[in-house]
């Protein structure tokens, strides 16, 4: 497994498509949720239109045999009275869940009818008197019969009022009125042979003669299934398609966007084999960030083939420069060695010193390479022109006080190697300044020698390079204070410059940050 996803295509290839898959499924999960709710809500309004109209029928007054929508072809229709009880049914219901009750089949209960009038019977007809006052009687009669049942009415609607005080769930309906909110819910039922899932809708209706009834009536879901069945069938089909199609796209493209980064690493592969360091990695024609990554390498290959050349070249210079002094005091070891009487002690003593001089540079040349950063202080150069100045002959110093910060251990050593090669070159004097120029402190040593050319004035501070080629080594040096004096200068921050003095020597100043 490691290995399978151990390169960058292939976690971005896996990544890429697991972000994919995870926005698929949840829009996918929200797109099926949302039809869902559509299509049921549809389906709630539409079993609510038809539960009202049934209820509207029934506040209206009409009888049972006489409503509409019960006929099975609208779908399960259902009629409860208060005390849950079926009271009638659609043609054709089976069986139903998902309403308040699960009966198909009405229990008798007493139906509102039609007034039937009755004839009087021939034998109680004797006579016109008799007729009217059997007319009366039955005027009568039928004045009783309204007054009992206007009395049945009441009783019947005190009964419904009782049973509406005594449910505290049942709306307040006055008699003739439907609820105008609908309750839902879903489940099937079975007509005729047929079953299946429906949406229920309850309406709430207040009859006069019967009271509170409320009417269930289902409206399909078949649509919703059908629709949900599809667009999942379609999810289940192109989502793994659409991730596919993802994985092979970010396959491709990184495989093509890291090519040039496998191209690199085969070229520094190859420069690592064969240690040639003027090889360089190829760069792509793009700007992008892996173009710069192939010219920072580059970059990279450059500086480091100039450190390599630089430190050849200084070990050269530094075992050229070490075979004198150390063949010289061999040589006169010997002498002494095989003639005592003609040993030159003064002669030793000066190759040993010029040996011990040379190790010194030699060693910080090889700390300022490797980076060593100069102690933190503040330095008063005027001062430490002073003290430099102290004890040399032909050296004057005009200064005023300019505070820098870095080693003074290093810059008095930048300064001795100045005012070392002024008084080598100078005919009499060396001239000491020190100033301020805004934010700089600015250090010079002049001479009044031949001064430097202008050719030569950046060459003189590379290691191991006299301009002077008669001169005696012993006269001249080894080459490195100005290479030192230049490196302490740029670790300080600051710039170490060769230019013309006014009295036609050479003048070097030395630009450090006022602290």
């Amino acid at each position: 497994m490691r290995r399978l996803f151990g390169s960058v295509r292939s976690r971005a290839t896996l990544g890429a498509t697991l972000v994919v898959v995870v926005a698929l499924v949840m829009t996918g999960t929200a797109v099926l949720q949302a039809l869902r709710s559509n299509l049921t809500a549809e389906a709630g309004t539409e079993a609510e239109r038809k539960a009202r109209s049934v209820a509207s029928e029934l506040a209206a007054r009409t009888p049972y045999e006489e409503l509409s929508g019960l006929d099975g072809e609208a779908g399960p229709v259902q009629i409860v009275d208060e005390d849950g009880n079926l009271v009638k049914a659609a043609a054709g219901l089976r069986w139903i869940n998902g309403t308040a009750t699960d009966e198909v089949t009405p229990r008798p209960s007493p139906s509102p009818s039609p007034s039937v009038s009755v004839a009087p019977s021939p034998s109680t007809r004797e006579d016109d008197d008799d007729d009217d006052d059997g007319e009366d009687g039955e005027d009568e009669d039928e004045e009783d019969e309204d007054e009992a049942d206007e009395t049945e009415g009441a009783g019947d609607s005190d009964k419904a009022e009782e049973s509406q005080d005594a449910d505290d769930d049942a709306p307040s309906l006055a008699p003739g009125e439907t609820s105008r909110q609908a309750t839902y819910g879903s489940g099937a039922a079975t007509i005729g042979d047929d079953t299946a899932d429906y949406r229920f809708a309850a309406v709430d209706v207040r009859t006069h003669e019967r009271g509170l009834l409320t009417v269930y009536a289902g409206a399909p879901l078949a649509a919703e299934h059908s629709a949900v069945r599809t667009a999942l069938t379609v999810m289940l089909i192109g989502f793994p398609l659409l991730a596919a199609l993802v994985a092979g796209m970010t396959w491709v493209l990184t495989g093509r966007a890291l090519r040039p980064v496998a191209a690199i690493r085969e070229e520094m592969a190859a420069i690592t084999a064969s240690e040639d360091l003027t090889r360089r990695v190829p760069e792509p024609a793009t700007h992008d960030e892996v173009a710069r990554l192939a010219r920072t390498t580059n970059e990279t290959l450059a500086a480091l083939e100039t450190s390599v050349e630089r430190q050849r070249s200084f070990v050269a210079d530094a075992s050229h420069e070490l075979r004198s002094p150390i063949a010289s005091l061999r040589t006169q070891l010997e002498v002494a060695a095989a003639h005592p009487e003609l040993l030159d002690l003064d002669g030793a003593v000066q190759d040993t010193v010029r040996l011990q001089h040379l190790a010194a540079d030699l060693l910080l040349l090889a700390r300022l390479d490797a980076g060593e950063r100069p102690v933190e202080g503040r330095v008063d150069l005027a001062a430490l022109a002073r003290e430099e100045a102290a004890g040399r002959t032909g050296v004057t110093v005009d200064a005023e006080t300019a505070e820098v910060a870095g080693s003074r251990g290093q810059l008095g050593r930048v300064l001795g190697n100045l005012l070392d090669n002024g008084r080598r070159h100078a005919r009499e004097t060396v001239s000491v300044t020190v100033r301020r120029e805004g934010d700089w402190a600015v250090l010079g040593v002049a001479d009044d020698g031949d001064g430097v050319p202008e050719a030569d004035r950046e060459r003189i501070f590379q290691r191991f390079v006299r301009l002077d080629d008669a001169r005696s080594r012993d006269d001249g040096g080894a080459g490195l204070g100005l290479a030192i004096a230049r490196d302490v200068a740029a670790r300080h921050g600051g710039t170490l410059t060769a230019g013309a003095a006014p009295a036609g020597g050479a003048l070097f100043e030395l630009r450090l940050p006022l602290a």
